[in-house]
């Protein structure tokens, strides 16, 4: 399969993206009841969500959340945009050559507020001399300024890796738990919760910085290849050092440092949020396919082409 100059299908999909886009949004405010611009101001300075659905201590703000059965339609569709449109920022990204300045090995410096936390967790006293003290009140002064600040969110460039070493427990709902009663009658019942409803709130600060992140990225997609070639210029060069090093170990006998990093910024199989394993244009449209899930597919190849082109026969 040949793409040649794929520069009109990109701009077309990134057009058909934006579209999907601006239903994404509209859903959302629709569940927010103002404009999301305005919801993007508070979720910039909230409190960094944990997973979806679940409240700990600090309960969300309950004008950053949107109803259970509205957050999974938008994340629905929100997932296979995402890694469409990562597919056509590596698409867009090919031929692009960066120039890295040399290689300067970083010592590093381990942080003294650090050491404090984790002697304070077992129990032990601290005691810091002067410049020990001004070193950990700068650390500590810093990361309060970093936890205050406006925090945004890029579109990342890597598919999440699936982990191969979890275990997948079936776990039985508070809702459906036994009812163990006492050989004591006077013992009190303990209402069992109800079960999820569909508009249970959910707190959606993070999914609107992956909207805006989306949108953002899909405003500047050669800003986004610019960005996506440096990294991987950057991590060609370190799996090439890497390399070095373990050759180098092995001529002596030794064995070479193990460092894990990404060989291909996409996940093999099925790409994230997709319906389709592979683009056939050919194949029977089913009922299930939506128009994300065409793009993903196309975009897919596109990318894996763009990564790994084949070799031309000139014989």
């Amino acid at each position: 399969m040949d793409f040649g100059d794929a520069s009109a299908t990109i701009e077309g999909y990134r057009q058909a993206l934006k579209h999907i886009l601006l239903m994404l949004i509209g859903m959302a405010e629709m569940g927010f009841g103002r404009p999301l611009s305005l919801v993007l101001q508070e979720a910039a300075v909230a409190p960094r969500p944990g997973r979806a659905g679940k409240t700990g201590r600090n309960k969300p703000s309950p004008a950053l959340c949107l109803p259970r059965h509205l957050y999974r339609a938008i994340l629905l569709l929100l997932r296979p945009a995402e890694s469409a449109a990562r597919r056509l920022i590596i698409a867009a990204a090919q031929g692009i050559v960066v120039t890295l300045p040399p290689f300067r090995p970083r010592k590093p410096k381990p942080k003294i507020s650090d050491t404090v936390a984790a002697m304070r967790r077992l129990g032990l006293a601290v005691t810091l001399s002067r410049e020990d003290f001004a070193r950990y009140e700068a650390e500590r002064k810093v990361a309060e300024r970093r936890a205050a600040r406006p925090r945004g969110q890029n579109l990342s460039l890597l598919d999440a890796l699936k982990n191969p070493f979890r275990i997948r427990r079936n776990y039985v709902p508070a809702r459906a738990v036994p009812r163990i009663r006492s050989l004591d009658d006077d013992a009190p019942r303990i209402p069992l919760p109800p079960p999820p409803s569909h508009d249970d709130p959910i707190n959606a600060a993070k999914l609107t910085l992956r909207l805006d992140a989306l949108g953002q990225a899909l405003d500047d997609l050669p800003g986004q290849a610019q960005r996506f070639a440096r990294w991987k210029a950057r991590n060609d060069a370190s799996l090439a050092r890497d390399k070095a090093a373990r050759d180098a170990a092995a001529a002596q006998g030794k064995p070479g440092p193990v460092r894990f990093r990404r060989f291909s910024p996409l996940r093999r199989g099925r790409p994230p949020g997709g319906r389709l394993p592979r683009f056939d244009p050919d194949a029977p449209k089913r009922k299930n396919i939506r128009e994300v899930d065409e793009i993903l597919a196309h975009a897919n190849a596109m990318a894996y082409y763009a990564l790994e082109p084949p070799r031309r026969d000139t014989s």
